[in-house]
């Protein structure tokens, strides 16, 4: 029988007992507020990925110590790696993403694999664009979804089709009109590897592939902006 996936509030408290925090302590140092803390841990409310990045950071440690159950000693050749599937992923339900994070029990990675589902259909329903230091690359594995960003126009990426950018710009994902379910798979990194240490991640090329002309479908685009261009490698 295959064990229970972890939750957010469950990694977030066994983190706090740990460190031999109290809510108070731990509110102080993040930042965060006690009650929100509280529900976290109860699993009353939950966190977005760039809240959990700034989580991260005023805690003074890697994303992926948030995910991490125990403490783990690395040598300096580790061999290691990670069987997993998304039974075992950790779990984070927003209103516009529902994530989850792969392979979460490594400590120190420098890549966050992410499987999302789309959930927001306009930009007034997602709300204010996220960003986060480093680049990002994502293949949609079912559906259709509207990548938003702050320096291009839209874009719509088809099933096997994908995007790798530069995540410290605004960016947002959506699911086009007709298209009930979106998933996809993000790997996040960072430009600079302490950086990258510290994020967990997941979301978005040169060549786009699934399509004949090697192009992607543009959404309507309000103003004219800097339009995205295909890779010449």
């Amino acid at each position: 029988m295959a064990s229970e996936s972890p939750t957010l509030g469950a990694l977030i408290r066994s983190l706090r007992s740990r460190q031999g925090w109290t809510l108070k302590e731990m509110s102080v140092k993040s930042g965060i507020p006690v009650s929100t803390l509280s529900k976290v841990e109860h699993g009353q409310l939950t966190l977005t990925y760039d809240k959990l990045y700034q989580l991260s950071q005023k805690l003074g440690m890697r994303m992926s110590e948030l995910f991490a159950e125990e403490p783990e000693a690395e040598p300096a050749v580790t061999a290691r790696r990670s069987l997993g599937d998304l039974q075992s992923a950790v779990r984070v339900e927003t209103p516009n993403y529902d994530y989850h994070y792969l392979c979460a029990e490594l400590r120190r990675k420098r890549m966050i694999p992410v499987i999302a589902r789309i959930r927001a259909k306009s930009v007034r329903e997602f709300g204010q664009l996220v960003h986060h230091s480093g680049e990002e690359f994502t293949y949609v594995l079912k559906g259709a979804v509207v990548l938003h960003s702050e320096f291009y126009d839209p874009v719509v990426l088809k099933e096997g089709q994908s995007i790798y950018f530069d995540s410290s710009m605004g960016h947002a994902y959506l699911t086009p009109e007709g298209c009930d379910e979106a998933e996809v798979l993000t790997v996040m990194s960072s430009a600079d590897e302490e950086q990258m240490q510290s994020m967990m991640s997941t979301h978005t090329h040169a060549h786009t592939l699934g399509s004949p002309d090697g192009q992607v479908e543009r959404a309507p685009a309000k103003p004219p902006r800097r339009k995205a261009a295909n890779s010449q490698d």
